[in-house]
This record gives C-alpha cells, sequence and structure tokens, in this order.
C-alpha cells in the first residue's frame, strides 16, 4: 500500500460523515491518505506531536475539520510548514459560523487555507489537497484537468435543453 500522502484529522468522530467527503476526493483519484481524530483542546500535546512529525512521516497536505471552538486546524499550522487546509464544520447553535470564523481568522504567520463550512468544505478540501499535490504529480495534474473539462460540460449541457 502506498504511504498515506495526505493527512484528513478532525476534532471529533462525529465530523467523520462530513470529512469522509474529502476522502472520497482522495481515493477516487488513488492518493492515499491517514484518517485521525485529534483535539486542539482535548488532546493538545498528540495534536503538536502529530504536526511536528507530519513531514518527516511523509505527508505533504494536512486537512484538518472542527466545528465550534475549531482550533484544531490553527493549531496544527502552528506546529508544521506543510500547508494546512481548514474545514469548518456545521454547528447547530451557530451553523458553523463560529467553526468558520475559528478557523479562517489565524495571525500572521500562520496561514491555513479555509475552505466552505460543512462537506462541500470537506470535497474542496480533498479537491485542493489534490492540486498541492498535482504541483509534482503529472497523474494528478491530467486527472484534475479532466475534473474541471466535466464542471464546464455540465454547466453547457444545461443550456442545451
Amino acid at each position: 500500500m502506498a504511504k498515506p500522502l495526505v493527512a484528513i484529522v478532525m476534532g471529533s468522530e462525529t465530523d467523520l460523515p462530513t470529512m469522509d467527503e474529502a476522502a472520497n476526493v482522495l481515493r477516487e483519484n488513488r492518493v492515499a491518505y491517514e484518517l485521525r481524530i485529534l483535539s486542539a483542546h482535548r488532546s493538545p500535546d498528540d495534536t503538536a506531536s502529530f504536526a511536528k512529525t507530519a513531514r518527516k512521516k511523509g505527508f505533504k497536505v494536512i486537512i484538518a475539520g472542527a466545528g465550534g471552538a475549531a482550533h484544531l486546524a490553527g493549531v496544527i499550522a502552528s506546529h508544521t510548514t506543510l500547508p494546512v487546509i481548514g474545514v469548518p464544520m456545521e454547528t447547530k447553535e451557530l451553523k458553523g459560523i463560529d467553526s468558520l470564523f475559528s478557523t479562517v481568522q489565524m495571525p500572521s504567520g500562520v496561514p491555513v487555507a479555509t475552505l466552505a463550512i460543512g462537506r462541500t468544505g470537506a470535497k474542496n478540501a480533498g479537491i485542493l489537497a489534490l492540486e498541492i499535490l498535482s504541483l509534482g504529480d503529472k497523474r494528478l495534474e491530467k486527472k484534475l484537468d479532466a475534473l474541471k473539462k466535466k464542471l464546464v460540460e455540465s454547466v453547457r449541457n444545461k443550456n442545451k435543453k
């Protein structure tokens, strides 16, 4: 089995149905990934240790999803120089706006590429990870070109009806 290039981490097991969207994109494109549950608040030492060793373990991109006080992506970004993609989880109380603000509002020097709230954000996180990896992988570059063409055709086909 190929060594995982992407780490998909989430703050809670309840985030798995959403983060599966990112995993599906990677799986469909034959990119190895690893799923982990880490918490910026409940297991901060484990989270920091993971982030500090992620590059050495061969990861190229980290996708981090969390809800509420969604500090997971930021904490990870503060401990690594790998690209970190944040996915804010939808929440009952504030519909994910709290997660969005916690993920997107990072201090200078600690970037997190923050995507949409929920499943759309997770799917786009998988695609963004592919785009990052495609910088050194012609196979992925071709797959992404095909995906973009498919999107164009889906819009054009709607105009033919």
